[in-house]
């Protein structure tokens, strides 16, 4: 049975290589119909304050590999995969700049105002935090399968890893999670 994510997938696979063929329409829809997923995705895993900036990365990285895209596995699920990949350079490159009293010379420099103002929703923010004191690893798995819908297996292609280690990330993040809110409820 092909379920609506089956077909739009297909529909965006079918948009990815028309575009790779040169297909400048078909290039627009595509980036258009995938946009928010990889900006939610960049933003779960890395803030929203980066979001823009490595989603614009991943898409100029999709470019340059578009015309090698061969189809093994959904447009979507490869998009976020170079996303996935944009993200770990993201945390690579901040690992490696100076620190300055425990802060990064940027974040410093910049007085950055907290990642998530202005959202407006108290259960968002509240998931924000709690999904931020996750593992990173962890954070990946359960924000692709639990907040953007996709399945185990898609994750697993997502991640590079195998589907048992994404159900563990899952089933472990979802454990810190609970205990997370069970020990803010016991303070608070």
């Amino acid at each position: 049975m092909t379920t609506g994510r089956d077909r739009d997938d297909q529909r965006l696979t079918t948009l990815a290589f028309d575009a790779a063929r040169g297909d400048q329409r078909a290039f627009e829809v595509w980036v258009r119909d995938t946009q928010a997923d990889v900006w939610r995705f960049t933003a779960h895993l890395a803030g929203s304050a980066v979001a823009d900036d490595l989603t614009q990365e991943t898409y100029a990285r999709a470019v340059t590999a578009l015309a090698r895209f061969a189809g093994r596995s959904s447009a979507r699920t490869w998009l976020l995969s170079i996303a996935r990949r944009v993200v770990v350079d993201h945390f690579r490159a901040r690992a490696a700049r100076p620190q300055v009293s425990g802060q990064d010379w940027e974040t410093a420099v910049e007085s950055e105002s907290p990642r998530r103002t202005g959202a407006g929703f108290e259960d968002v923010v509240e998931l924000g935090l709690l999904l931020d004191q996750l593992d990173p690893e962890r954070r990946e798995a359960i924000t692709l399968t639990q907040i953007l819908g996709y399945s185990y297996t898609e994750a697993a292609e997502i991640c590079d890893c195998p589907l048992g280690t994404v159900r563990s990330r899952v089933a472990r993040a979802r454990e810190d999670l609970l205990a997370a809110r069970d020990h803010r409820d016991a303070i608070g």
